[in-house]
């Protein structure tokens, strides 16, 4: 089933394009695939990155939009990304990377195309696990900036994911956000014997 990708700010994409017009923006990204890169790059896929703030005691997720990200496509493959910020004048955008996470986004987003479902695909960082998944939301008319994962969202966790956690299996958010909540939780400290 298609994925109905949201459409980012217009003042976010405009921002990567001039930064991929720009041969200083490039050729100072700490990106040496998409310096080498032969051809027209042009930005693909728009994705909003949430951020896991916290989990309340009912076991909802709070989160915050941290921005928007594109992959960049050289020929038939992304060769790197470029992430956007919110500042106080608008979308701006931040800096192209490159890394595992690119191929891992493809290679989730091709997964969830050939899954049963329409779903909206976004971005969630765990920091506190050095972890990204892709978020497939349910609602398909949603504003790709605001909102929480629901319960029977997906998160299909990228590789490289934390030990434990399988890359690229899709769980439910009710599954895997207590173990997320449970390993980002630290560990209360135990008093010494007297």
């Amino acid at each position: 089933m298609p994925l109905h990708v949201p459409p980012a700010p217009a003042p976010a994409l405009r921002s990567v394009l001039t930064a991929l017009g720009s041969p200083t923006a490039v050729r100072e990204a700490r990106t040496p695939s998409l310096r080498a890169a032969l051809g027209p790059a042009t930005p693909e896929l728009p994705l909003p990155v949430h951020v896991l703030d916290r989990v309340t005691p009912e076991g909802t997720a709070v989160t915050s939009l941290a921005g928007w990200r594109f992959l960049i496509r050289c020929g038939d493959r992304a060769v790197a990304a470029a992430e956007t910020m919110l500042t106080p004048d608008g979308w701006a955008f931040s800096h192209f990377f490159e890394g595992p996470y690119i191929a891992a986004t493809e290679q989730a987003l091709r997964q969830a195309e050939n899954m049963k479902g329409a779903y909206q695909p976004r971005l969630l960082s765990v920091p506190g696990l050095y972890m990204l998944t892709l978020w497939l939301h349910g609602d398909l008319t949603a504003d790709g900036a605001d909102g929480h994962p629901a319960a029977t969202d997906l998160l299909v966790p990228l590789a490289p994911a934390p030990p434990g956690i399988a890359a690229h299996r899709p769980h439910r958010v009710a599954e895997l956000l207590p173990l997320l909540t449970h390993r980002v939780t630290p560990a209360p400290l135990l008093s010494s014997p007297a």
